[in-house]
């Protein structure tokens, strides 16, 4: 019993990592996501510190993975071997400004031992360019390299603490920060999201501006800025479905091909070898209004499910695949958030469909069943226990959306497997992660994957 509570309170937090983002949802502040999540943290580290640790292996938002470099490195002295090693792993394939706010938070509460300042000191040693860094992340920078009392000197060092003393330098970077000052042209030489800064303040037309400065924009940022430039076909299936969403619906159709091709292309990349290995798979996705999400998170569960449907689609075998939304249509291209949540009647489509029931059933929904409250569970409770005790077809609940109260992802029944999840990309591996939440895998099957799970990425991290 002690070892399936422990997988339980593990899968909990697990859930929360990959699903939480400490922003608002739909139905919950923003405060109060993040109160409920400090308190996952504190819990898990305090009674399962080498499997809190090894999290840092899995899938997780990058929120929550500095959630947890951060406690580790609070309390080092209680850490266990290699511990060091996974947390400078993960911070090397996380965004640059998310590590510079982890170091700032660090330095704010005041955490400066031995591991915390190697760390910093690994972390910048590895950085392509730091002058690059010092213009785009000055603030970061500099509170990195005072907190962790690392020797900055010649042209860098004055540039971040003494900017006054130079009239010119060497390093390309740093000199067009400089003349960009005075100098419309300079600008054009720095990155994008500096660049921005300068040309309000020069009062460059933006039109003008993103023209002039496409040849150095991201992918990302020629999304957000000019999106009908954007090269979908190299888009992560997550941000091109919610590229889609936030298309209307006129161009939505006019561009169907385009749009189709890019998320079956970025699905199939995904996908890789196991494309059209899962055999017959059925999907309930949930297109409800709640899957419209909140201010700071617009259409995300709803691009979670778009983004699972094509992913699915690939994953099953040619003809083998359905997909059931809430609101009853047909065109995923068109989807929108509207209407109740009808999980369970859709649920019965799903498992009697023409072909009888599926191999795989996945259901992409917040978990908020309401047209009637309670069917969802009580049709998965009766098809479990009456008509597929032999579980032909497996199930499985991918939830988007954390529920502060709950300190868990929302559940559909006891029985059925459920896993947060923030990326349609994560599919996979959270479908192969949520048997452990059937509780038919203990504790030691569950440290040994995370093991697993260890090891790969460390080797990977080394390469």
């Amino acid at each position: 019993m002690s070892d399936r509570v422990a997988a339980e309170d593990v899968l909990l937090f697990v859930n929360a990592a990959l699903a939480a983002t400490g922003q608002r949802e739909f139905r919950a502040s923003a405060e109060e996501q993040r109160l409920s999540l400090d308190f996952l943290h504190a819990y898990v580290c305090g009674n399962y510190r080498p499997l809190y640790a090894a999290v840092l292996a899995l899938d997780v938002n990058d929120h929550n993975a500095a959630l947890i470099a951060e406690r580790l490195l609070r309390t080092p002295g209680e850490g266990g071997p290699g511990e060091g090693r996974l947390v400078a792993a993960r911070l090397a394939v996380m965004p640059p400004q998310r590590v510079y706010r982890l170091f700032g938070a660090l330095r704010a509460a005041g955490v400066n031992n031995r591991r915390t300042r190697a760390i910093v000191r690994d972390w910048l040693a590895r950085r392509p360019d730091l002058a690059h860094d010092a213009v785009k992340y000055r603030p970061g920078l500099k509170a990195a390299v005072r907190h962790a009392h690392l020797p900055v000197s010649g042209e860098l060092g004055d540039f971040l603490f003494a900017p006054g003393r130079r009239t010119r330098y060497e390093h390309r970077a740093l000199e067009a920060f400089r003349r960009a000052h005075y100098e419309q042209g300079a600008l054009y030489e720095l990155p994008f999201t500096v660049a921005e800064g300068f040309a309000a303040r020069h009062g460059v037309a933006r039109e003008v501006f993103l023209e002039r400065m496409a040849p150095r924009m991201t992918r990302l940022e020629r999304l957000r800025s000019r999106p009908g430039t954007a090269e979908l076909g190299t888009m992560p299936l997550t941000r091109l479905a919610l590229y889609v969403l936030s298309l209307p619906f006129a161009e939505r159709a006019e561009r169907r091909a385009e749009l189709t091709g890019a998320l079956r292309a970025a699905a199939a990349r995904v996908a890789g070898p196991h494309a059209g290995s899962w055999g017959r798979v059925a999907a309930v996705l949930d297109d409800s209004f709640s899957s419209s999400g909140s201010g700071v998170k617009r259409r995300r569960p709803l691009a979670v499910a778009l983004g699972c449907r094509f992913l699915l689609e690939t994953l099953a075998a040619p003809g083998g695949f359905t997909a059931h939304w809430t609101s009853g249509g047909t065109d995923p291209l068109l989807v929108r958030p509207w209407g109740a949540t009808p999980l369970g009647t859709r649920i019965l489509d799903a498992l009697d469909g023409p072909a009888g029931a599926p191999e795989r059933l996945v259901i992409v929904s917040d978990g908020w069943d309401n047209a009637p409250p309670g069917l969802a569970g009580e049709v998965l409770r009766v098809w479990r226990e009456r008509l597929d005790p032999g579980h032909r077809t497996s199930v499985v609940h991918l939830n988007p959306v954390y529920d502060a109260e709950l300190f868990d992802v929302r559940r559909l029944a006891p029985g059925v497997p459920t896993a947060g999840i923030r990326d349609a990309e994560d599919l996979p591996a959270l479908v192969e992660l949520a048997r452990f939440a059937e509780g038919r895998e203990r504790l030691a099957a569950l440290r040994a994957y995370l093991d697993r799970r260890v090891e790969l990425f460390l080797k990977e991290a080394a390469r």
